[in-house]
Protein backbone atom coordinates (compact mmCIF):
# COMPACT_ATOMS: atom_id res chain seq x y z
CA UNK A 1 0.00 0.00 0.00
CA UNK A 2 2.52 2.21 0.85
CA UNK A 3 4.48 1.50 -2.76
CA UNK A 4 1.16 2.91 -4.56
CA UNK A 5 0.84 5.59 -2.50
CA UNK A 6 4.62 6.88 -3.16
CA UNK A 7 4.42 6.43 -6.67
CA UNK A 8 0.73 8.25 -7.03
CA UNK A 9 2.56 11.27 -5.33
CA UNK A 10 5.26 10.76 -7.53
CA UNK A 11 3.03 10.83 -10.23
CA UNK A 12 1.22 13.87 -9.13
CA UNK A 13 4.42 15.94 -9.17
CA UNK A 14 5.16 15.16 -12.74
CA UNK A 15 1.44 17.11 -12.80
CA UNK A 16 2.11 19.44 -10.29
CA UNK A 17 5.45 20.52 -11.56
CA UNK A 18 5.40 20.04 -15.02
CA UNK A 19 8.00 21.78 -17.01
CA UNK A 20 9.92 22.91 -13.89
CA UNK A 21 12.41 20.84 -13.31
CA UNK A 22 13.72 22.70 -10.27
CA UNK A 23 10.37 22.32 -8.10
CA UNK A 24 9.91 18.68 -9.66
CA UNK A 25 13.03 17.41 -8.18
CA UNK A 26 12.58 19.14 -5.08
CA UNK A 27 9.23 17.99 -4.50
CA UNK A 28 10.50 14.60 -5.20
CA UNK A 29 13.53 14.68 -2.79
CA UNK A 30 10.80 16.05 -0.25
CA UNK A 31 8.43 13.16 -0.94
CA UNK A 32 11.51 10.74 -0.71
CA UNK A 33 12.94 11.84 2.41
CA UNK A 34 8.92 11.62 4.10
CA UNK A 35 8.87 8.35 3.21
CA UNK A 36 12.08 7.40 3.82
CA UNK A 37 11.56 8.73 7.56
CA UNK A 38 8.59 5.98 7.94
CA UNK A 39 10.25 3.06 6.04
CA UNK A 40 10.45 0.85 10.00
CA UNK A 41 6.74 1.48 10.53
CA UNK A 42 5.16 -2.25 10.70
CA UNK A 43 2.81 -2.11 7.28
CA UNK A 44 0.11 -3.52 9.60
CA UNK A 45 0.36 -0.32 12.35
CA UNK A 46 -2.54 2.21 12.36
CA UNK A 47 0.34 4.76 12.19
CA UNK A 48 1.71 3.25 8.90
CA UNK A 49 -1.95 3.04 7.56
CA UNK A 50 -2.54 7.11 9.05
CA UNK A 51 0.99 7.69 6.51
CA UNK A 52 -0.66 6.27 3.39
CA UNK A 53 -3.66 8.06 3.94
CA UNK A 54 -1.60 11.40 4.58
CA UNK A 55 0.46 10.60 1.51
CA UNK A 56 -2.92 9.83 -0.51
CA UNK A 57 -4.16 13.38 0.57
CA UNK A 58 -0.80 15.31 -0.54
CA UNK A 59 -1.16 13.10 -4.04
CA UNK A 60 -5.14 15.11 -4.37
CA UNK A 61 -4.19 18.56 -3.13
CA UNK A 62 -1.29 18.79 -5.86
CA UNK A 63 -3.46 17.38 -8.10
CA UNK A 64 -6.39 19.49 -7.83
CA UNK A 65 -4.86 22.80 -6.17
CA UNK A 66 -1.70 23.60 -7.21
CA UNK A 67 -1.51 25.82 -10.21
CA UNK A 68 2.13 26.70 -11.60
CA UNK A 69 2.38 30.60 -12.46
CA UNK A 70 5.17 31.49 -15.05
CA UNK A 71 5.71 35.17 -15.31
CA UNK A 72 5.22 36.73 -18.84
CA UNK A 73 7.73 39.16 -19.64
CA UNK A 74 5.81 42.30 -20.98
CA UNK A 75 6.64 45.65 -22.63
CA UNK A 76 6.67 47.80 -19.47
CA UNK A 77 9.01 46.57 -16.74
CA UNK A 78 6.90 47.71 -13.86
CA UNK A 79 4.35 45.43 -15.62
CA UNK A 80 3.99 41.72 -14.27
CA UNK A 81 2.06 39.57 -15.69
CA UNK A 82 1.86 35.67 -15.07
CA UNK A 83 0.16 32.58 -17.21
CA UNK A 84 -1.18 30.08 -15.42
CA UNK A 85 -1.18 26.41 -16.38
CA UNK A 86 -4.59 24.91 -15.48
CA UNK A 87 -4.67 21.57 -16.39
CA UNK A 88 -8.16 19.17 -16.70
CA UNK A 89 -7.64 18.38 -13.32
CA UNK A 90 -7.46 20.91 -10.81
CA UNK A 91 -10.46 21.74 -8.87
CA UNK A 92 -12.70 24.48 -10.43
CA UNK A 93 -14.86 25.69 -7.89
CA UNK A 94 -17.91 28.36 -7.77
CA UNK A 95 -17.93 31.67 -6.33
CA UNK A 96 -21.04 31.18 -4.68
CA UNK A 97 -20.35 31.57 -1.23
CA UNK A 98 -17.96 34.31 -1.04
CA UNK A 99 -20.92 36.00 -3.43
CA UNK A 100 -23.26 35.52 -0.52
CA UNK A 101 -20.33 36.84 2.06
CA UNK A 102 -19.97 35.44 5.66
CA UNK A 103 -20.55 36.68 8.78
CA UNK A 104 -16.80 35.94 9.43
CA UNK A 105 -15.71 38.63 6.61
CA UNK A 106 -18.15 40.98 8.09
CA UNK A 107 -16.65 40.48 11.31
CA UNK A 108 -12.80 41.17 10.00
CA UNK A 109 -14.19 44.72 8.54
CA UNK A 110 -13.57 46.07 11.80
CA UNK A 111 -10.32 44.66 11.94
CA UNK A 112 -9.42 46.08 8.34
CA UNK A 113 -10.32 49.53 8.82
CA UNK A 114 -13.78 49.83 8.43
CA UNK A 115 -15.80 51.11 10.87
CA UNK A 116 -16.82 48.78 13.61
Amino acid sequence: MALAAYRHVLRSTQVAFQGDLRTLSAARVEARSKFDQNRFLSPSSTEAEQKVLEAKEVARILRQNVVQGEQVTGSKLQEQRYQLRIHEEIERGNNDSIKKGSSLAAAATGFCGGAR
